[in-house]
């Protein structure tokens, strides 16, 4: 037996004991050592879900993590027991089409960890072991922590929103929202060679955040709401925004700052939003969603393996998985906290 952090309702979080699964010939058994609290666990932890997705269920919750590997099936020849590694929670089934057209971030059997989205719900990775895939298991170099290796599944987010808006070397961007997504957003543009970077957000942290990561102005629209008004000159400025906060609010206001032909990343999560269609259509903007990530999870490791990106500055405090109701308590408290993460051990 062992322990992991089981959602029973909202605000009903309790540590408990799990069985492990048989481990079967192609897969790892991981000792869970890292874990991230994201926005989607918040929800889980305040509202019992998000949107029409809801608990049905007792479910462990948890998709950032990484580990070590204890033991590996029978048909594992390629990797060793004591190797450290980041766990992609995406279990794409690889057989239906949008799996065979490449775009495993739609599949129709997706088991993503620590989701309700499905019945009965995909079990997550707060745990103090777990069994996983072989290709879920991407090796980390040995100056990465196991905090930053549990880092690599909010940067693939990131990763994947910049890949959709398409090549970004020498253009002007704005991120409104600036929670992990947003300033590993900053991270993401400035390696594709994004030339300007503006943030907003309406906490100071934050903000402070996103610029010690990459950003070159940011600016805190709830003190200072005019302040986009110096972007907007000439039908505006910037020639692509990541839209992180799932306001509407901030969706709208930034509008005015987009050139023509702008396009516009969906990445934060809100509900439903008015768009102005006559904006959209009198600038030629493009809006478009960014959903989960594919391959960009082996990129984050190996941005991360290489130095090439420095998450560190972003983790700002570590519990005990013990402690994981006071961790998830203030987790939510953008004042102080960027990411939370919990310790297995």
């Amino acid at each position: 037996m062992q322990q992991g952090i089981v959602i029973h309702a909202p605000h009903d979080l309790r540590v408990q004991e799990l069985q492990t699964a048989e481990l079967q010939p192609h897969q790892l058994k991981v000792k869970v050592k890292a874990g991230g609290i994201c926005g989607s666990d918040l929800h889980y932890y305040h509202n019992g879900g998000f949107g029409t997705v809801r608990i049905k269920e007792p479910m462990v919750l948890g998709h950032e993590v990484s580990g070590v590997i204890a033991e590996t099936g029978s048909a594992i020849g390629d990797i060793k027991p004591g190797t450290r590694i980041s766990i992609s929670p995406s279990n794409p089934c690889g057989l239906c089409k949008y799996c065979q057209e490449g775009k495993h971030n739609h599949c129709l059997d997706m088991r993503f960890y620590g989701s309700a989205m499905r019945m009965p719900h995909v079990q997550g990775a707060f745990r103090q072991e777990i069994i996983i895939e072989r290709a879920q298991a991407h090796v980390v170099a040995d100056h990465v922590t196991d905090g930053e290796a549990a880092m690599a599944e909010p940067l693939s987010v990131a990763l994947h929103a910049v890949r959709r808006a398409g090549p970004l070397f020498g253009k002007r961007v704005l991120v409104t929202g600036c929670g992990p997504i947003g300033a590993l957003t900053v991270i993401a543009a400035r390696r594709a060679g994004a030339l300007q970077i503006v943030v907003t957000d309406v906490a100071k942290m934050p903000l402070e955040s996103a610029l010690t990561v990459g950003a070159d102005q940011a600016i805190n629209v709830a003190t200072d709401a005019d302040a986009l008004k110096a972007f907007t000159q000439d039908k505006g400025t910037f020639d692509v925004l990541f839209e992180a906060s799932g306001n509407e609010q901030a969706l709208r206001g930034a509008l005015d700052t987009l050139r023509p032909g702008a396009v516009i990343v969906q990445v934060g999560l809100g509900g439903d939003i008015n768009f102005p269609a006559n904006l959209l259509v009198g600038k030629e903007l493009e809006w478009r969603g960014a959903f989960r990530f594919h391959e960009e999870f082996a990129l984050a490791v190996e941005l991360m393996n290489k130095k090439l990106v420095d998450v560190k500055p972003l983790i700002s405090a570590t519990y005990p998985f013990e402690k994981s109701v006071e961790a998830f308590e203030i987790a939510g408290d953008r004042s102080k906290m960027m990411k939370v993460q919990l310790s297995f051990g």
